[in-house]
């Protein structure tokens, strides 16, 4: 079935390819259903931007996490060989993890788990369907009085869609036995504006063993107007998968010949996970010019991870194999009133709101062999809840001149019981922190067509409450981000958008809960400087480019590195238009050269990696609806590269003791997917 699927996609592409020449404004340009976006304005530094669904939808959708490259110096890979388990993120000099230091949401709820199993700030996107999202509202730095924990690096906000004017069915096939088939479609859209979509996805890829993963996402939402002033969205969504993985394998084992690129030391690792979630936004808008909103959220979560790293090092007999559980509900959400006004001559607004979050947590850590446990190392309950009211005033002194900023409060309380009586040394306990954040953003021009920003704000991210509870404990970890640049069009609004951005950011000593040991690992004060530059938009008639380089330093204060903190990251597409319904886009990512280890003994490798879409406008009458073809190419050039990278010591079933060495998990080969799509 997959091979028929590619057959059919190639010959169509392939025997439909005419040449270049000038773009017809009467052909169809929109690879999705067309939604109307407007971005929020005025921006409040240099590096925000909303990003379209058009600028990432060209491609099928196998990793949501994919469309975070498109973002200036942010980079996602799989983490331990095999999809299914949250990617690991780096930006702004941050190996944030699985999301420590940047900050995720959707539709304003938050997706970061905190005190998780497996990582503090675990962001899993794999259950966000990518056809159903029309934006990214991308937020750098800590400027945002809206935005809290692990908002240090940065904030991403998914906006979801209210409605699409195109149904779609879709199927695609590709290597390593890859499927993927979505339903995307709105039942009214009148008086209520609904969405639904299903999603299920399978791969083996390309490991020896097969990974198996296995992926299905529902989602529902219904937006209404109660009244002329007011508006009401409720949306459910419900997340289930499980996986194989080969886990991040040694480098020795791969250079002696006695295991293969592909290959695994413990075939048993994998997962899997179920997350449901339900959100409310309702807003009313006054005859004063003011907004009245509330926003609640809910979300019931499961996770079970099986992993090695370290193999036969602690024990030479069973292996060092463990399992990490995290069962929790979470709830919050916010409340709040914005009043735009004029004030002293002055156009300005003012808004005032109150966050508050609860999770209650059960997470386990333990010994096991072929997924089964052995025992346990930690058992613990948590109840972690954050109470955060904001102010945030907007003023426009002058025609040329606007002033931004704020204040946030964050209250937390930590409460932890330890139900292991056998495990050493586990932490139990209460404990409270708070702290206070100034945001300050002020926005020159334009004079020219261009805009100068310079900001200031103070951030954090809370730490694993097993360490909040601890003595001499640090629970939250304060952040000073600054920035300066500038936006500019010089050739006209239609034309190319230029970004430049000067940034820095200074981070307290704070406590890292470490959830493969399940122990508290003090680190000392950092300090990241950076700087990005970036380009987008139409080039020449069919033609659009989006494009960003950046450079970051990151030590500690003591001058060591910070181990996986990237240095040079580049990104960038180019997209022709082609006549009769043809859309082409070649992308390439690239990361460079990065310290594994504090003395800069251990670098990881730079590599880059080339992508191809094809998309095309099958000229077919239907009694109702369209069709089109689309290919995906992965690794275009087929290079060797590693995606998650690690120094550590681990020990070989056939090694006397354990040996430091670089471990990682090696990057997708080439890889072909295409795939039919019928919009009705």
């Amino acid at each position: 079935m997959n091979r028929a699927v590619l057959l059919f996609v190639l010959l169509v592409l392939l025997f439909r390819v005419t040449p270049l020449r000038a773009h017809d404004p009467d052909a169809p340009d929109l690879d999705v259903p067309e939604v109307t976006v407007e971005a929020d304005r005025p921006l409040a530094a240099s590096s925000q931007q909303f990003i379209p669904d058009k600028e990432y939808l060209l491609q099928p959708q196998g990793r949501p996490a994919q469309v975070l490259r498109l973002i200036p110096g942010f980079i996602a890979v799989e983490h331990s060989g095999g999809a299914g388990k949250a990617d690991q993120y780096f930006l702004r000099g941050f190996d944030a993890d699985h999301g420590t230091d940047v900050a995720f949401f959707a539709d304003g709820m938050p997706i970061n788990l905190r005190s998780h199993a497996h990582g503090q700030g675990y962001t899993d996107l794999n259950f966000i369907i990518p056809e159903t999202i029309e934006g990214l509202d991308v937020y750098k730095g800590a400027y945002q009085p809206e935005y809290g924990d692990f908002a240090t690096a940065g904030a991403v906000n998914f906006r979801t869609r209210e409605a699409v004017k195109e149904g779609v069915v879709q199927s695609a096939g590709g290597d390593f036995q890859m499927q993927r088939h979505l339903l995307m479609f709105s039942p009214t859209t009148d008086r209520v504006r609904s969405l639904i979509a299903a999603e299920g996805y399978y791969t083996n890829g390309p490991f020896q063993q097969d990974n198996r993963y296995f992926r299905g996402n529902l989602l529902g939402k219904a937006t209404m107007n109660p009244s002329a002033r007011s508006e009401l969205s409720v949306t459910g969504t419900f997340h289930k998968s499980q996986w194989n993985a080969s886990g991040e394998i040694p480098l020795r084992a791969v250079q002696d010949g006695s295991l293969d690129r592909f290959g695994a030391v413990d075939p048993s690792e994998g997962g899997r996970t179920m997350r449901s979630t339900g959100r409310l936004n309702y807003h009313y808008d006054t005859t004063s010019r003011g907004r009245f909103f509330v926003n609640a959220y809910a979300q019931y979560y499961r996770f079970d991870l099986f992993t090695n790293f370290t193999f036969f090092q602690n024990d030479p007999v069973n292996g060092d194999g463990f399992q990490q559980s995290d069962r929790r509900v979470m709830y919050g959400g916010d409340i709040g009133y914005k009043q735009t006004a004029r004030w002293f001559d002055m156009d300005g607004a003012a808004t005032v709101g109150v966050q508050s979050r609860v999770d209650h947590i059960h997470a386990r850590l333990g010994p096991q062999v072929l997924r089964n446990p052995l025992g346990s190392t930690s058992d613990t309950d948590m109840t972690e809840a954050s109470y955060a009211p904001f102010l945030k005033l907007e003023v426009q002194p002058t025609p040329w001149m606007r002033l931004a900023g704020g204040l946030r409060s964050e209250v937390f309380t930590f409460d932890v019981r330890n139900h292991c009586q056998a495990c050493v040394a586990q932490p139990s306990g209460t404990a409270d922190s708070g702290l206070v954040l100034p945001k300050a953003n002020l926005i020159l021009g334009p004079w020219l067509r261009t805009e100068l920003f310079l900001n200031y704000g103070e951030g954090y991210h809370s730490n694993d409450a097993r360490s909040a509870v601890t003595p001499a404990a640090s629970p939250l970890a304060r952040a000073k981000t600054y920035e300066v640049g500038f936006r500019s069009r010089p050739w006209g609004s239609d034309g190319i958008e230029l970004t430049a951005t000067l940034w820095a950011l200074d981070m307290k000593q704070e406590l890292v809960f470490v959830g493969d040991e399940g122990t508290t690992e003090i680190r000392g004060a950092s300090r990241r400087r950076g700087m990005e530059v970036g380009a987008r938009g139409q080039v020449w008639g069919p033609v659009y480019f989006n494009g960003s380089i950046t450079w970051t330093q990151a030590e500690f204060r003591n001058g060591d590195a910070i181990p996986l903190a990237p240095e040079v990251t580049a990104y960038g597409a180019l997209l022709l238009r082609w006549p009769e319904g043809l859309t082409s886009q070649l992308q390439a990512t690239y990361l460079g050269v990065r310290p594994l280890t504090e003395d800069r003994s251990i670098r990881a490798p730079s590599w880059i990696d080339v992508d191809l879409s094809e998309r095309y406008q099958i000229p077919i009458k239907l009694a109702h609806g369209r069709l089109e073809a689309f290919l995906f190419v992965q690794n275009v050039l087929n290079t060797k590269w590693e995606q998650a990278v690690f120094a550590f010591e681990s020990r070989l079933r056939n090694e006397a003791t354990g040996v430091t060495d670089i471990h990682f998990v090696p990057g997708n080969p080439r890889m072909v997917m295409g795939g039919i799509a019928w919009y009705f």
